[in-house]
């Protein structure tokens, strides 16, 4: 598959399709020293913040990809087409840690343009990024009741917010 280089302000994307939908891998690490790990996110944004085009990303301290996030200061966002639906699904319900779920999914990792994480060559949209900030939610703050329920094991994520540095993608996400 062939990717084009998109400028952030020329991403087309219909966001929530994509995160509630489609779906996303957060991958995290560094592809170079074969060290890095991936999960499914659905809950995320796109944007602008303090002047610069970002992706924010969720994730609880029991998934083995905080590890990584903690570590590492770049991750990529990766789109896939629907025909590998089964593989995110595997990647979003097995942990890293316990055996080599990207080879069972059959993803191929590849270098990104300009970051140390990798993206995947199966890929549809690449979105890299730097870590610009990072947060852990309080529950004190939900304003919404219901919001508390989505933490039973009150494992509530941390937000991390990167600046995107690349985008490649298929062409339909360029405008």
């Amino acid at each position: 598959m062939s990717l084009l280089q998109i400028d952030p302000k020329k991403l087309v994307i219909q966001s929530t399709k994509l995160w509630d939908d489609q779906w996303l891998l957060l991958t995290t690490g560094d592809f170079a020293e074969r060290k890095f790990n991936t999960m499914t996110v659905g809950w995320g944004s796109f944007g602008v913040m303090w002047s610069r085009p970002f992706a924010q990303v969720v994730v609880r301290p029991t998934r083995y990809t905080f590890e990584f996030m903690n570590k590492y200061d770049t991750f990529t966002l990766t789109a896939f087409p629907e025909k590998h639906r089964k593989a995110l699904r595997l990647l979003g319900s097995q942990s890293g840690r316990d055996s080599d779920k990207i080879t069972k999914a059959g993803l191929t990792p590849i270098a990104s343009a300009k970051i140390p994480s990798p993206a995947f060559r199966e890929a549809e949209l690449i979105i890299e990024c730097q870590k610009i900030y990072w947060d852990d939610f309080k529950p004190a703050n939900f304003l919404l009741p219901e919001i508390e329920k989505k933490y039973p094991e009150q494992d509530y994520h941390r937000i991390y917010f990167g600046e995107i540095l690349a985008i490649q993608g298929i062409d339909k996400y360029r405008f």
